[in-house]
């Protein structure tokens, strides 16, 4: 992933919710992880502004840090890692 690459509104909202679910929001405030926290800004700023997507370059060293965690995660497994079930 370089600084040019597009990452739509979409993808931003399934990494949060992909790190919401991993590490559930903690405390009375209902703090969210370091991750989603890391991504929530540049989504709700996308909202604000009405923009459909930004780019890699766009987030800080977390959010990208963050959304890597999320494709690496996310990336099609082999057949065989999938029967595996790794």
């Amino acid at each position: 992933m370089d600084d040019t690459t597009p990452i739509s509104i979409t993808q931003l909202e399934q990494a949060i919710n992909y790190w919401r679910v991993r590490s559930p929001s903690t405390g009375d405030e209902a703090r969210l992880c370091e991750e989603a926290a890391a991504l929530a800004t540049p989504y709700a700023l996308l909202i604000f502004a009405g923009v459909r997507e930004l780019r890699a370059g766009d987030l800080n060293d977390e959010g990208r840090q963050a959304y890597a965690g999320w494709l690496e995660a996310e990336r099609p497994k082999s057949p065989e890692a999938r029967t595996l079930n790794l």
